[in-house]
């Protein structure tokens, strides 16, 4: 729970932005100016004393929100100011204008056709479960829960898991899993950042994800099968030491919509991706949710030798590059950190091509050797054991 500190300064907030927009429906725009620049003053201070909330950044967007707005009603109170004094007045309210155009309040609705604009729609064009190094286990897991269902759900008289949290370590290809299945069902590939859920305005959050699912919905009735992504998913449904009313209500709506998704009767296909690397952090109730919990864990020795060779015949190599012994070595590397060595390694040759003008040569061994002296795992050892530990009390293939 916020502390008293805390709900009292959101309480002032809400206080001054009600009657800003009170003022505003009266035509007071001085007064109106007064009460969302306090609302701005208070968002300052919280953001100041309470820098460490798990959802400050939506304070920083709701206070900028209010001060554009507030920037508004200084153009708005100018023009009037030139309207009545005329020549250098009305010149300096037309160069102030050009800077900082009035703001046009976005209409409020709820509409199927309608996404938040914090989802992304696409998945990136034609990835494929080929273009994705090892990780056999996890994606049988999401053919029996996604792609068979899709093609014959008439096979599936129980139902199908519409919930599938992906965890593990960073940058072991858990976005691209979600990606690649939608791309494999033709499916539409929304993107959603859990932190953008939480809304710049107080009390918007439930609509959002309301939005969110009742377009999911509205696509999967006209046959296109919809994956829902989201990104980091702990910042949305994770235990977090200090909430505020709006985060409650905003876990509750998607708490509700991921019920609503679970009726064996229906047959629409919405699909709820969540990928976390913070496991530990999910709320009991919503684990409980993603019926299909699948580790992505760091490439074994053929997925990093099967890596190495998909990203290694985009370049030129010396004879002397051994692909085994580099697979051997980089034991404890995340498929993001494998990416980056090959990438390094080649820029190598590129740096020297600009320095000499000669070239550019093959990437050798020795300027993997180069890369590996300067690059470490990112994926602490002490880590996987947490992983593994979680993987063995809550997994669920």
């Amino acid at each position: 729970m916020p502390s008293a500190g805390l709900q009292h300064l959101i309480t002032m907030v809400n206080n001054y932005v009600n009657a800003y927009k009170q003022a505003k429906r009266n035509g007071d725009k001085e007064e109106a100016y007064t009460s969302i620049s306090r609302a701005v003053e208070i968002l300052d201070q919280i953001i100041r004393l309470y820098g460490d909330l798990p959802i400050i950044k939506v304070y920083v967007e709701m206070r900028n929100k209010y001060a554009r707005i507030k920037k508004s009603l200084e153009n708005e109170m100018l023009l009037a100011t030139a309207e009545t004094s005329g020549g250098e007045a009305d010149e300096t309210y037309r160069v102030e204008l050009r800077k900082n155009p009035p703001l046009v309040p976005k209409p409020e609705a709820i509409d199927s056709d309608e996404l938040p604009d914090f989802v992304e729609v696409g998945a990136p064009a034609n990835i494929t479960f080929d273009d994705i190094a090892g990780l056999e286990e996890a994606k049988e897991a999401i053919m029996e829960s996604i792609v068979y269902p899709i093609k014959e759900p008439d096979l599936f008289p129980l139902g199908w898991p519409r919930g599938i949290l992906l965890y593990g370590p960073p940058g072991t290809g858990k976005t691209m899993l979600a990606a690649a299945v939608a791309n494999m069902v033709d499916g539409e590939f929304l993107y959603v950042d859990a932190a953008g859920i939480m809304s710049k305005w107080l009390g918007e959050g439930e609509k959002n994800v309301k939005k969110l699912f009742s377009y999911a919905r509205a696509k999967a009735k006209k046959g296109t099968p919809v994956i829902i992504f989201i990104d980091e998913i702990d910042a949305l449904l994770g235990v977090h030491d200090s909430e505020v009313g709006g985060e409650v209500r905003v876990r509750n709506q998607f708490l509700k919509e991921m019920d609503g998704l679970q009726d064996k009767g229906s047959k629409i296909h919405v699909y709820v991706i969540g990928a976390t690397n913070k496991p530990w952090k999910l709320d009991e109730p919503f684990i409980r949710r993603f019926q299909k919990r699948i580790y992505v864990p760091l490439p074994d020795y053929e997925a990093r030798l099967q890596l190495l060779k998909m990203l290694t015949s985009k370049i030129q190599l010396a004879p002397d590059v051994d692909l085994e012994e580099l697979a051997r070595r980089l034991e404890g590397y995340s498929a993001s950190d494998i990416k980056d060595i090959v990438t390094d390694a080649h820029l190598i040759t590129i740096r020297e091509y600009f320095k000499t003008g000669k070239g550019p040569r093959p990437v050798s061994m020795k300027d993997f050797e180069r890369v590996l002296e300067r690059r470490k795992p990112s994926v602490d050892k002490r880590m996987l054991s947490l992983y593994e530990k979680w993987a063995r009390e809550h997994g669920a293939f």
